[in-house]
């Protein structure tokens, strides 16, 4: 009987929604839905869905992607070590391993209570940026902030002070629906205790950023520049109130300005570098592409110990972490033919989401692996930049993207989340704890489609979030 019911409470949804409007009706999935990595994606939907191989790549290959998992996974040491391969950790870091950020090759959360570490949760840092910084901001997008430099480091080796103590409290608010229903958004407020280099400039720019998931990167990475340039729309010439662009970032080994695809605000123009920018600012290691030490001018205890060579980080070693990271799968969708699924698909573009969240793309012939070439994949990202309105607003420019711009995540994977990583916090600090709590957040360019969600009933919101935890 209670299945009964189910079954005619969604068919009740589906006839209502074949009357709404003009958005697209989906009775059935598309051909070839559930994969949304093409040939490359994977069947596993467990806490390891999101550490596994490229369903096609081959088994000599295989090989190659674990040597680079080791590097990945494995924690780095303090140099001079006998581990030569892996020496160099710090003084100043994050973490002293990928995986501590990335858990289970999935996405980062904020420090629960008082007494965790940040770990898989970064706090950015820069000061509005003058004439005198011009070099710097071109390089690296933002004007640091003078004694700690662009990202807080609250662990260190020992005897070397961590920059500071990162703790968060939250601010809360309710947003009501249509039908009265209530849910309670958080704000996270960041709290900085004993800050080890003396007082940070009176105006810095904060920043939280939690730890992205690692699937289906080189996959991103190979979709051709002009598709997503194809969806860029800066000037709302078609007056939707959507108005993606690219970021134009700094590519270190080129010395060129080229189109930014990854991180938070899409400020890394490739994947070997948002590599090397995270082994040198998460855990202190240098690379051929970012050379150095990430220790600022001001710190000196901090510059004068050993290092672990130069580049800490071999070209190979790099190399072996770009192939792991590059060849991760994708699990296949779950579900794709379920009707509240279907319901809740119709749903999105009803809201508008498809707009920013696109859904499909053919990647390149020339891909950097040839198991990424030729592939339809359904990642739900544009990769461009949007204007995601005051409640989201960071505040802190990073190269083109206002304080108010972030990249529209993938969100392919998105309803594995709590499978694999043990915990679901979305949004780029983490602040939403479930999806729903993630779409009520989306303001600026998407109010349109937040105010269409608002006033969904209670099964059509199920409906909604159904076909999220579907991807």
């Amino acid at each position: 009987m209670r299945f009964s019911l189910r079954v005619s409470a969604i068919a009740l949804l589906t006839l209502g929604l074949l009357g709404c409007d003009d958005a697209p009706r989906f009775e059935h999935a598309e051909p070839g839905e559930a994969l949304s990595a093409g040939s490359a994606t994977v069947m596993k939907f467990d806490q390891n869905a999101f550490s596994l191989p490229s369903a096609n790549l081959p088994p000599m290959r295989r090989l190659d992607f674990s040597v680079g998992n080791s590097f990945f996974r494995n924690p780095w040491v303090i140099a001079p070590a006998s581990t030569t391969a892996r020496d160099g950790l710090g003084p100043l870091l994050n973490t002293n391993a990928c995986q501590n950020c990335h858990i289970k090759d999935g996405r980062g959360h904020p420090p629960e209570s008082d007494s965790d570490n940040a770990v898989s949760m970064l706090v950015r840092l820069s000061i509005p940026a003058g004439p005198e910084h011009a070099e710097v901001v071109r390089e690296r997008g933002i004007a640091p902030e003078p004694n700690y430099g662009g990202q807080l480091q609250d662990m260190a080796i020992p005897g070397v002070s961590p920059e500071a103590r990162i703790r968060l409290t939250y601010s809360t608010h309710s947003v009501r629906f249509a039908d009265g229903s209530e849910v309670e958004l958080r704000k996270p407020e960041l709290q900085l205790s004993e800050l080890a280099y003396g007082d940070m400039h009176p105006h810095t720019q904060f920043s939280l950023r939690i730890a992205p998931p690692m699937i289906g990167l080189g996959l991103l990475e190979a979709i051709p520049q002009e598709a997503l340039l194809a969806n860029a729309d800066p000037d709302d010439r078609n007056g939707d109130g959507i108005s993606g662009r690219p970021n134009r970032v700094f590519d270190q080994l080129t010395r060129e300005t080229v189109i930014g695809r990854f991180g938070w605000k899409a400020g890394q123009p490739n994947l070997n570098q948002q590599n090397a920018d995270a082994f040198f600012n998460d855990m202190g290691l240098s690379t051929h592409v970012l050379s150095g030490s990430s220790c600022t001018e001001s710190q000196t205890e901090c510059r004068a110990l050993p290092n672990g060579g130069e580049p800490e980080v071999s070209e190979q070693i790099l190399a072996q972490v770009l192939f792991y990271t590059r060849n991760l799968g994708v699990p296949a969708r779950r579900g794709v033919d379920d009707p509240q699924v279907l319901a809740g698909k119709t749903l999105f573009h009803r809201a508008g989401c498809q707009s920013c969240h696109v859904p499909q793309f053919t990647t390149r012939a020339d891909a950097a692996e040839p198991e990424q070439a030729n592939q339809p994949i359904r990642p739900y990202t544009d990769l461009l930049l949007h204007d995601m309105g005051d409640g989201l607003a960071d505040l802190r420019p990073e190269f083109e993207a206002s304080g108010r711009e972030w990249r529209t995540p993938p969100l392919w994977g998105i309803g594995l989340t709590e499978t694999v990583s043990g915990t679901a916090r979305f949004l780029h600090d983490g602040r939403a704890r479930t999806l729903l709590e993630a779409v009520l957040w989306h303001g600026g360019e998407a109010e349109a489609a937040r105010q269409a969600v608002l006033a969904f009933d209670q099964s059509e919101r199920a409906a909604l979030v159904r076909f999220l935890e579907s991807l």
